[in-house]
């Protein structure tokens, strides 16, 4: 890879929209939910369920959900994805909205 192609692909790089949005965690044997906000929707399934499977996770429940359950009874769902064109300094509010909207309508825990 040339100097050129280096700096045209990191470039491209930063230039890329993360998706940001509100997403749940199911556990369909306990029937349990729990929702969350991300600034990065296509790459938080993979960090919460890294943190569940080492038994690190920050939400107890939902730790003690995994551990009795196991990763085979959870599924990851995206509930909401948000506009790319939102404004960063309104996107953080923006995603607090939601996520008492969702945890409200589903009578869910947070993550």
């Amino acid at each position: 890879m040339g100097t050129i192609d280096r700096k045209a692909a990191i470039a491209a790089y930063k230039e890329r929209k993360t998706p940001a949005g509100i997403f749940a965690v199911r556990c369909k044997a306990t029937g349990q939910v729990w929702v969350g906000r991300s600034r990065h929707l296509d790459t938080q399934q993979n960090g919460l369920w890294f943190a569940l499977r080492l038994g690190s996770s920050m939400n107890r429940s939902l730790q003690a959900a995994w551990n009795a359950c196991g990763e085979a009874a959870f599924a990851f769902e995206e509930l909401e994805r948000l506009p790319d064109e939102i404004l960063p300094y309104v996107l953080q509010a923006t995603l607090k909205e939601r996520l008492a909207h969702w945890r409200a309508e589903l009578g869910a825990d947070l993550i």
